[in-house]
């Protein structure tokens, strides 16, 4: 965790330095063998499952009360959470939609606002494990978000969802305009991130006896 917040606060002082923007969650990963044609960016998987634009006036009042329910999230006072606001994007989308896919390479990540959504992972022998059905205010894909890797799981749809996505690309803006802010956030992430990581463990064990 130190290292992430030091690899932050290192980027974006050279960024202040030299006058460039961050681009630290876009391009930080790419020497680790990751081919970005195969990244599947939000504007592609938004066309491809019909999503539709949601105004930020509703988008960002749901997101702001979620947030302010969370453990973890509440820490973000409402004056940071306003700020981040204008880096989402919002979104309804229909039932039946994969928005993440299992083994794809992915950048974005997504805060469910209202509906369901199952979280389900492909074993390796063939058996389709139902992680979990989420509700609103959990976040899933920021694994992806922070290091451009290969999805664990699939997400899918169950009910009309409306969500709050933010994209790598959002995510170094947030770094050069407010880097505090995307400090804060990337703290917060990886501690949910941690502790969901060590339920699905639980869970994948459980079932493996």
């Amino acid at each position: 965790m130190k290292g992430i917040l030091s690899l932050l606060k290192n980027r974006t002082r050279k960024s202040g330095e030299d006058g460039q923007d961050s681009v630290f969650f876009t391009t930080a990963f790419a020497g680790q063998g990751v081919d970005e044609s195969l990244l599947v960016p939000w504007e592609a998987r938004a066309v491809e499952i019909g999503a539709k634009r949601l105004p930020k006036s509703r988008g960002g009042k749901l997101l702001e009360a979620l947030w302010a329910k969370d453990k973890y999230m509440a820490l973000l006072d409402q004056n940071a959470v306003e700020r981040m606001e204008r880096f989402f994007e919002f979104a309804s989308v229909p039932p039946n939609r994969d928005v993440i896919r299992q083994d794809e390479y992915g950048n974005f990540m997504v805060v469910l606002l209202t509906g369901t959504i199952a979280v389900d992972r492909l074993q390796p022998w063939g058996e389709q494990l139902r992680l979990a059905e989420t509700r609103p205010g959990d976040i899933l894909g920021e694994m992806s978000l922070l290091d451009s890797g290969i999805r664990f799981s699939a997400c899918t749809t169950l009910t009309d969802c409306e969500l709050a996505v933010l994209s790598a690309e959002a995510m170094d803006e947030m770094m050069g305009q407010d880097p505090q802010l995307a400090a804060s956030l990337v703290a917060l992430l990886a501690r949910k991130l941690s502790l969901r990581l060590r339920a699905v463990s639980a869970r994948l064990s459980e079932n493996q006896r």
